[in-house]
């Protein structure tokens, strides 16, 4: 076995025998093309062989090529020599391709061969001497030297063989008679033909010859000419006449009609030509093609009835048509490119072969126009596709790139690829929210972690770089960190509370989110999220006035005298909800004689809706339900004493017996039980104070009778509305505040919330060094105190109340100026609060009529 290469110009050449096992060296093709073995790898080289089968493969680890397939020389090549493969090496990142050249060289593995193992001839007796008749010849698929070399005949005594050499470099087997034939003495011969190769060692076929000797015909056929010449274009169709081929012979009757036979033609032309048996007529009946076979010869007998025979042959010349279209081979491609990459980048080479000759061969590639690649021609057949200005894959992320080859024949054919590109991302565009500012509801009282809105951006890039994170900004609302109000979801934008909202607390704030895409770096923009709680009906509303107290027993006393509408009280309340859940009403729910009392439903006045009589119960405990306006409403209930009575004491007569309602507190029996007793006990030694005491209060109720004062409103603790917001009506829209606890004897003025509020403080404890220190309020010359005493009121009242174990009350009315402001000075007000702390409580009320 013999290995030889050259290398000119980026060309290497091999020449291998045939029949080589698998993995079989080639060559070192890395130490041929002067290639590092690495570049073998990092260019990830390839054999590239088109449409042709792949017998040879690449070992890129050793840089040599090997055997894939193994390979028979007379199946690739047939009879064409030399045989040789022809591919190319491709390398990438650069891209770079060589051609490489593999002769195969025949090895002697095929015998001769003969079409027929058996063959009958009938000859002549009268044959003469120098007769001929062709023989078939051997088939020996080898070539050159392990071709078929020579032919043998056993016995020779009648016949001898001769050789005659044709045009196509075969040649003609003979049998020549050497000696007449007696058919009295040998009817029947048998002689074997032996051929034989050059071959080692040589191989050899024989065929079996059977001759029939005949009664005298002393004359053969003679071919009119011994070589006839045809044309046809190739895809002709089936029938077509070729030429006819004629012989003569000079017999007579039986003994000269000629038949003619189509003999000793290659395999190829055997289903492609025939020949009419009786008028030589040649006829193409099947199908030629250019490209596989360009020639044809056929060898015609005409033979006689005695035997007698003649040759001649007829070679057939194929006329090219352009019949095929130019075939377009991808050596190498890329699928995706990236869409910052430079011009005149490398996406594709190609290969075009057009199997057609001369003007039909000729093929020109071009691409479409408008789109950022350009094709090129390298040399003959290859082309390149470039890039021809800058990509954008947010504009067109993929291309499908149409490349039509056509050849110059006529008509001119053509064919065409669709290649397509992927253009692959930059992290080029920044997250774009749907929306410049967000702004999103959501009810008070929530579950925290609820949804409560979804940010959306969107990020014009791809993959990775599209993929869009949400961060929430850092931030405060009300001096505490957002993170603590709401979260987002880095995935979906989705904003969850993080607590539960009070709409009484915060009615609404906002925040930022930045939405960044995964990019490296990474692109970001961001959007403002308002957040706006809405209210909800969950807080019932809240009884300013009367305050309900276990402590003591209060009552408002309506005269007998009272007319219809009397305003008997006020019930105040507030609900710190807004809207309609607001909204209150009042309804008298339960009353002692409903048809002695009503209640405003809008401004929760008590008055009376008839006339008092002197039937009607001292004692009248009234139930008022506030409700307010929410769905579902909540609603307060307060319970209202009224006393009927014109005299104090007609009251007091009336007053055990609230002593005994259910309810009361229980302490409030309890401090009245201990009263009692301690009065039974002291009863005889204070009979004259105690008579001496109720008759200065019966004096005091009297005079309170007569005033005909109006009803005293009370707010709770800490409580003014200075806006004219709340629920009350502006005609009675109260600036002062309440007493302290009835039990209790000191009283304490803190700052007010505005300056047109006094508030006191009922919670409050102290002791006479406490209110001294207090008391020290009043010696500022721009105290609260008496900012909220130069208030302009229709109508100033102050009260001292005297509580003494029977709980009496009495009411002192002091001074009514309409219609203009009341002064004060200090040293009165001092007086009235630092005197007797233990037995007196001091109102400072204003009223607007």
């Amino acid at each position: 076995m013999c290995l030889f290469f050259y290398s000119v110009h980026g060309q290497v050449s091999y020449s291998i025998p045939e029949e080589m096992g698998k993995g079989s060296l080639v060559g070192n093709i890395a130490q041929d093309l002067g290639l590092d073995i690495k570049r073998l790898k990092s260019g990830k080289a390839r054999i590239y062989t088109g449409d042709s089968a792949e017998y040879i493969e690449l070992n890129k680890e050793r840089g040599v090529l090997l055997i894939k397939e193994k390979i028979d020389r007379e199946a690739l090549c047939g009879q064409t020599t030399p045989c040789t493969l022809h591919f190319q090496i491709i390398l990438e990142n650069p891209m770079e391709f060589y051609t490489v050249t593999v002769e195969i060289r025949d090895v002697n593995d095929n015998i001769p061969i003969f079409k027929n193992n058996e063959v009958k001839f009938e000859i002549s007796e009268s044959a003469l001497t120098g007769a001929r008749v062709v023989l078939e010849r051997a088939v020996d698929h080898d070539v050159g030297h392990n071709a078929l070399q020579s032919y043998f005949l056993k016995p020779t005594e009648n016949f001898i063989l001769e050789m005659q050499s044709l045009p196509d470099g075969g040649k003609n087997v003979e049998m020549v008679l050497q000696k007449p034939l007696d058919r009295e003495k040998q009817e029947q011969i048998s002689l074997l033909l032996t051929a034989v190769d050059g071959g080692e060692p040589q191989l050899s076929g024989t065929m079996q010859i059977l001759i029939t000797v005949l009664d005298a015909n002393d004359n053969a056929p003679v071919c009119s000419e011994a070589v006839y010449k045809a044309s046809v274009t190739e895809n002709a169709h089936k029938g077509i006449v070729l030429t006819t081929v004629s012989a003569s012979d000079a017999d007579q009757g039986p003994n000269g009609r000629v038949t003619y036979s189509i003999s000793n033609t290659a395999e190829a032309s055997n289903d492609i030509f025939e020949i009419g048996r009786d008028d030589g007529v040649v006829k193409l009946v099947g199908d030629i093609d250019y490209e596989i076979l360009k020639h044809y010869q056929i060898n015609v007998q005409a033979r006689d009835q005695g035997g007698h025979t003649d040759s001649c042959k007829v070679i057939i010349d194929v006329i090219d048509m352009n019949d095929n279209k130019p075939a377009i081979n991808i050596m190498s491609k890329t699928s995706a490119i990236s869409e910052d990459a430079k011009h005149g980048t490398v996406v594709t080479m190609m290969n075009i072969q057009d199997p057609d000759s001369g003007e039909n061969g000729k093929v020109q590639c071009y691409i479409e126009e408008n789109i950022p690649f350009v094709m090129t021609s390298a040399s003959n057949n290859f082309y390149s596709l470039l890039t021809d200005s800058d990509l954008d894959r947010e504009r067109a992320p993929e291309y499908n790139i149409s490349v039509t080859c056509s050849d110059e024949g006529v008509p001119s054919l053509s064919s065409s690829v669709t290649l397509t590109l992927q253009i692959s991302d930059v992290n080029d565009n920044a997250p774009v929210f749907d929306r410049s500012s967000y702004e999103a509801y959501i009810i008070e009282n929530n579950t925290p972690g609820l949804s409560i809105f979804t940010v959306k951006a969107r990020d014009a890039d791809w993959n990775q770089n599209a993929r869009v994170s949400y961060i929430l900004e850092d931030s405060s609302v009300n001096g505490v960190p957002v993170s603590s109000y709401v979260s987002v979801s880095a995935d979906s934008g989705v904003i969850h509370s993080v607590r539960s909202f009070d709409y009484e607390q915060i009615k609404d704030f906002h925040f930022r989110v930045k939405a960044q895409d995964g990019g490296s770096p990474p692109l970001s923009s961001n959007v403002t999220v308002k957040i706006i709680i809405k209210d909800q009906n969950d807080n019932a509303p809240q009884v300013l006035y009367p305050v309900q107290t276990s402590s003591s027993l209060v009552a408002e006393m309506v005269p007998r005298s009272a007319d219809v509408g009397y305003l008997v009280t006020k019930v105040v309340a507030v609900d710190v909800d807004s809207g309609q859940n607001a909204w209150l009403s009042y309804k008298l729910q339960k009353a002692t004689d409903r048809a002695l009392f009503e209640v405003g439903l809008q401004n929760g006045e008590i008055r009376t809706i008839r006339q008092v009589t002197d039937k009607d119960a001292v004692k009248q405990r009234l139930t008022v339900v506030v409700e307010d306006n929410g769905q579902p409403s909540r609603s307060a209930t307060v319970n209202v004493n009224v006393a009927v009575a014109d005299s104090f004491p007609e009251v007091l007569s009336e007053f055990t017996d609230f002593t005994h309602d259910k309810d009361y507190n229980d302490n409030l029996t309890f401090y009245l039980v201990l009263a009692l007793a301690v009065v039974s006990f002291l009863f005889i030694t204070c009979l004259v104070v105690i008579i001496s005491v109720k008759i200065y209060r019966w004096r005091q109720s009297r005079v309170l009778y007569h005033s005909n004062l109006p009803v005293i409103p009370y707010y709770p603790p800490r409580y003014a509305d200075t806006l004219g917001t709340g629920t009350l009506q502006h005609v009675y829209n109260y600036e002062v505040c309440r007493t302290t606890d009835s039990r209790k004897s000191d009283c304490k003025f803190t700052r007010p919330c505005s300056q047109n509020v006094l508030i006191m403080d009922p919670s409050s404890t102290g002791t006479m060094q406490r209110m001294q220190s207090e008391k020290n309020i009043l010696d500022e010359p721009d105290s609260p105190l008496e900012v909220c005493l130069y208030l302009s009121l229709h109508t100033i009242y102050i009260h001292t109340c005297h509580l003494s174990p029977f709980s009496f009350y009495s009411r002192l009315y002091l001074k009514k100026i309409s219609k203009q402001k009341y002064t004060m000075d200090k040293k009165t007000f001092q007086f009235l609060l630092m005197a007797q702390p233990h037995h007196f409580r001091v109102y400072l009320v204003g009223f607007l009529q």
